[in-house]
């Protein structure tokens, strides 16, 4: 176990982030913010499709009209709660780089032990899968899917470059790439309630020994452009 997992007991994210509040009324970001965690809710507990402007209002104890005065679109909601999704991961991510004294490699560690215990909460198991879903559909949603992703590959790609600073950006990116989806994909095997959920600490330490080794040994020509 890791320092930061000493530390803490175990690695989480908060649900959603904010950015810092600078004027307008107080009551005006709260309305805002207590939509998004409205919204968010639904989104685990009934999926996407039932993420409604009208089941959010009520949700909130609020009228419609209310609703669409902050957020005027659904598309606006979904973008606006996204972003707070992603910069709940973003301040983590970003907490995990500010030790100058630690390696890249425990960087990665700890990096890869953030995203595979959050795999393991029920807002991640429910909300992901049912986003890539519809990006088969919607592109909306695929658009704003990827945007996520690209942030939060963006610390990753960082940290691997540090790595190995011999590998050139579009090397690294793939190696990010292939990271992230190579943790992604245990969300159906080892997410929230699924059958290999009490072995993802075992796949934990499998997955990062085996990313620090590809990392370390890759060489640039096996990496085609």
């Amino acid at each position: 176990m890791t320092e930061l997992l000493k530390k803490h007991n175990a690695i989480s994210v908060a649900d959603l982030a904010f950015p810092p509040r600078e004027g307008g009324y107080a009551k005006g970001h709260e309305t805002r913010e207590q939509i998004l965690h409205a919204a968010l809710q639904l989104l685990v507990d009934h999926g996407y499709r039932a993420m409604s402007m009208r089941r959010v209002a009520a949700a909130c104890g609020m009228k419609l009209g209310n609703l669409t005065y902050h957020f005027p679109t659904r598309e606006d909601l979904v973008r606006a709660l996204l972003d707070a999704v992603i910069a709940s991961y973003e301040v983590e991510f970003s907490a995990i780089s500010q030790n100058p004294d630690q390696t890249p490699e425990h960087h990665l560690e700890l990096y890869c032990e953030l995203v595979l215990e959050d795999i393991r909460t029920k807002k991640t198991t429910r909300v992901f899968p049912e986003l890539w879903s519809l990006t088969n559909h919607d592109p909306f949603v695929l658009d704003r899917v990827h945007e996520l992703y690209a942030r939060a590959r963006a610390p990753l790609e960082a940290i691997i470059a540090k790595m190995r600073p011999d590998l050139d950006q579009s090397q690294c990116a793939a190696l990010a790439l292939f990271i992230s989806a190579s943790m992604e994909g245990m969300t159906i095997f080892a997410g929230y309630e699924k059958p290999f959920e009490p072995r993802m600490p075992a796949l934990e330490a499998i997955a990062t020994r085996a990313f620090i080794d590809i990392i370390r040994s890759i060489a640039a020509e096996d990496i085609p452009d």
